[in-house]
């Protein structure tokens, strides 16, 4: 795992980039030495070939990265993949023609186009099924020993299983109490006193330690010596936070956040965040002013009611502010029902509200929430002061949220849909979290790229 903008990427993943780039290139550079009559160094070089080429490469990888074929390395489906590196491709052919409009001389010649494009459709299909198992064998994978059966222990064995780019193989377990809470997934190696023997036998990478009880004896100074002789011995919570992107709040305990040295936010982030947030949101203010007048006007004359939704939301330190969206329901909607959250099929929402919702229109007025400081860019996102008194009382570290400023898009909004349940709070408190521990202006970037693909592709609005 490899640590980029406070995210960790599976080493195999970003080889997969780089390697996808570099194959793209080439694709490129075969066809135009076959289909022009320059010589390479002169066409490539002197006339700005590659620089061309660049372009292509470019549109190629966003359009890969738009498909979400950089989130998950197992192909489910051939054909699927057929469809997508097709669609990659035609986002490039499109990009290319916006070049006639900018600088023409940036764009490729039509042949090395096509003929590029289809080398790509035929080598890239081929490169990503072979990939993984390239990869796996190349890069090796980390051997874990698990130490204990905690619940958290067990999410991370289906996780390691269910994506292979992680670069990670469990080897077993050891735990005293009867039965098996792995349902037999993870062999069982014995109990916790057979730890040396067994860590001299199979000599794991990494000794990842989650017991499943609060009495349950911990090999203190068993472990101290493995780390002592070079193997790595982590908490359970750690690694769950590296193959997550989340803060398990299962074995949390205050200590490890107080303890924290990563714990954020530092003061010198939250200054820069303000700055950029502030000046993001006056150039979203200026360049989207006229979307924002066709939306007022839809939205005026397609149900009655204001134009503007007020409403009061729990800020940073627990103030409330009120929040400004474009009225997605119909006026009066929670007359009868009170403050629920929204559902699917939410009966409440307009006809257009549903499309404003869908490519998240509705939230742009927040931009003038977040010039008057009571927001920023990028945060947790802020709730409605019923639901927070009521989630407070449930959840543990539910406050803790609000000591950062909320956000129009946030690292739960990237990497999880919309909750109207308890367990689906739980588990963007989570994401919260490990946003307010690795809070940074490379984070935010990282955010509000996903964001601006979960909004072309109108993902997780409810």
């Amino acid at each position: 795992m490899i640590r980029i903008f406070r995210v960790f990427f599976p080493a195999s993943m970003l080889a997969l980039l780089i390697s996808e780039a570099a194959l793209i290139l080439f694709c490129l550079v075969l066809v135009s030495v076959w289909v022009t009559d320059l010589d390479p160094e002169f066409y490539l070089i002197d006339q700005g070939g590659l620089t061309r080429m660049s372009f292509v490469v470019f549109s190629m990888m966003s359009g890969l990265y738009f498909q979400d074929l950089y989130n998950n390395l197992r192909v489910r489906s051939r054909m699927l993949l057929l469809q997508q590196v097709s669609m990659a491709i035609g986002i490039s052919f499109l990009f290319q023609a916006l070049l006639t409009y900018v600088n023409p001389e940036w764009m490729l010649s039509r042949w090395v186009m096509i003929y590029g494009a289809l080398l790509m459709l035929v080598l890239l299909p081929a490169w990503r099924l072979a990939f993984l198992r390239l990869a796996l064998s190349a890069l090796g994978q980390v051997k874990i020993l698990f130490v204990g059966g905690s619940s958290v222990l067990v999410e991370i064995s289906e996780r390691i299983a269910n994506r292979p780019e992680l670069g990670l193989q469990v080897i077993g377990y050891l735990e005293d109490s009867d039965g098996d809470p792995f349902g037999g997934a993870v062999p069982k190696l014995g109990g916790v006193d057979d730890l040396r023997r067994v860590a001299g036998e199979l000599k794991p990478d990494r000794i990842v330690v989650g017991m499943s009880e609060r009495r349950a004896r911990m090999p203190v100074y068993e472990l101290l010596d493995l780390r002592l002789s070079g193997i790595l011995v982590v908490e359970g919570s750690v690694l769950y936070e590296s193959t997550f992107g989340r803060v398990s709040t299962r074995d949390l305990r205050p200590s490890q956040l107080i303890f924290s040295s990563e714990l954020g936010p530092a003061p010198s982030s939250v200054a820069v965040q303000a700055i950029y947030s502030w000046l993001l949101a006056l150039i979203g203010l200026i360049v989207l002013s006229p979307v924002m007048v066709i939306v007022a006007i839809l939205v005026r004359v397609s149900s009655k009611g204001p134009i503007l939704h007020r409403q009061t939301r729990v800020g940073l330190n627990d103030v409330p502010f009120t929040v400004l969206k474009f009225r997605s329901m119909y006026a009066d909607a929670e007359a009868r029902t009170g403050a629920v959250w929204a559902k699917k099929n939410d009966p409440r929402i307009t006809p257009i509200g549903r499309y404003l919702r869908l490519f998240r229109l509705d939230e742009l007025p927040q931009f003038f929430n977040v010039l008057k400081g009571e927001m920023s860019f990028v945060g947790p996102r802020p709730e409605r002061p019923e639901f927070v008194k009521a989630l407070s009382e449930k959840i543990p570290f539910y406050r803790q949220r609000h000591f950062v400023k909320p956000g129009i898009t946030g690292w739960a909004q990237i990497n999880h849909k919309y909750g109207d349940t308890v367990e689906d709070t739980i588990t963007k408190l989570e994401y919260d979290l490990y946003y307010i521990k690795h809070i940074s202006p490379s984070l935010d970037a990282y955010i509000v790229l996903n964001t601006l693909k979960t909004v072309v592709l109108g993902r997780g609005a409810q």
